[in-house]
């Protein structure tokens, strides 16, 4: 097929945090597909709604009444992961969250791919709890898919992702190499031939336990200890962000 009104809505995962183009702007894998939908039509026009922070309601809520309005032909979703880092988890709330979401996409005649996640707890112990959320998320992001004939991306067996290499500093966020492979992902699920994604990088010796120590020092003052200092006030890394492409226009 061939899109000409691409609109990703999402969070910090869309939005392309941790893949920062020269001038500082974030780039991420949603910015990569449309880059390779842009070279195959002229006609191509693309729109990123999504915003870091935000929760599936607020995506829903937000993001999906703007995406509708833009009359998109192609629309990726990607949440859920804000939501279980939080203390309540509501799996019912999202189930319906979720599919009032995609039936509202799947209203206005767009193709919907919905992107998931890997499993958390490969790359630290401490995901485990949201791992199991997450995979709880997963089973009824392919219920409603199914329902609603739309297609799935999902990393949650892909063991590449557990390599740090594909992350950025705060260990949350993928960095460009990981952008880069969930881009080739979903060109692959679109259909579109694109380069195998999940081939392995080149082995590398190991970190010795003291450098692998001073790394988690690092990384527990400069991301752990603020994010958690935004839980405890109400905070979101998205206040006051707006999308960076609120409208449909040419990629550039």
């Amino acid at each position: 097929m061939v899109w000409r009104r691409y609109v990703a809505v999402g969070d910090s995962f869309t939005e392309g945090i941790g893949d920062p183009r020269p001038d500082g702007r974030e780039r991420g894998w949603a910015d990569r597909v449309a880059e390779t939908l842009a070279d195959a039509d002229p006609q191509f026009r693309y729109a990123n709604l999504a915003i870091r922070g935000r929760r599936l309601a607020q995506i829903v809520d937000e993001q999906v009444p703007r995406a509708t309005a833009l009359q998109p032909d192609l629309v990726s979703f990607a949440g859920g992961v804000n939501d279980a880092l939080r203390r309540h988890w509501d799996l019912a709330s999202m189930a319906s969250a979720l599919e009032s979401g995609i039936a509202g996409l799947r209203a206005c005649a767009a193709e919907v791919v919905i992107v998931t996640y890997g499993r958390p707890s490969n790359r630290s112990r401490l995901m485990s709890p949201v791992e199991g959320r997450l995979a709880e998320y997963r089973e009824v992001t392919y219920d409603v898919a199914d329902r609603y004939g739309c297609w799935v991306v999902d990393f949650w067996d892909a063991s590449v992702f557990d390599d740090p290499r594909f992350w950025s500093a705060d260990r949350l966020h993928l960095n460009e190499v990981g952008h880069q492979r969930v881009a080739l992902a979903v060109l692959d699920g679109l259909g579109m031939q694109a380069r195998p994604w999940n081939a392995p990088l080149p082995p590398v010796r190991p970190l010795s336990p003291a450098v692998k120590i001073r790394r988690d020092v690092v990384w527990a003052g400069k991301h752990l200890a603020p994010w958690i200092g935004r839980r405890m006030t109400g905070r979101s890394s998205g206040d006051g962000v707006t999308p960076k492409r609120p409208d449909l226009s040419p990629v550039q």
